[in-house]
């Protein structure tokens, strides 16, 4: 369901490897991102009119519910299965990766141990 190769993923793979604790590993046929619980996917499916449309260059993450409801209304889409659980999916096509590191960031801020987000904290310059 993705090459391995494939240059988006690469540039997902450094941002969300970055992070503290954070490893990969394939669940349901897509590249996942995790410390205890995932934060990200690499390509999510969506229904559509009954058929499953594959969206291979799009990262899912979970967000606090506003965050994502303002996501959405940019153009965002919802991921099958994951939807319900908060989780929503952008395009990477033409990616703004500033954003991307952001959206990242916060779904790390979302699933990851306590002492995990002290650890990205600590790492962060102080203005």
């Amino acid at each position: 369901m993705f090459d391995d190769d494939d240059p988006l993923l690469a540039r997902v793979r450094d941002l969300a490897l970055a992070l503290p604790g954070a490893a990969e590993k394939v669940s349901h046929g897509r590249p996942a991102f995790f410390t205890q619980k995932v934060f990200a996917y690499f390509g999510c499916s969506t229904k559509r009119d009954g058929e499953w449309v594959q969206h291979p260059h799009h990262l899912s993450v979970l967000l606090e519910p506003d965050e994502r409801l303002a996501l959405l209304d940019e153009g965002a889409i919802e991921p099958a299965y994951l939807a319900p659980s908060g989780w929503v999916a952008v395009d990477l096509d033409e990616a703004d990766w500033q954003r991307v590191a952001e959206l990242l960031d916060a779904s790390f801020r979302v699933t990851a141990p306590k002492r995990l987000v002290a650890d990205l904290d600590a790492r962060a310059p102080v203005d």
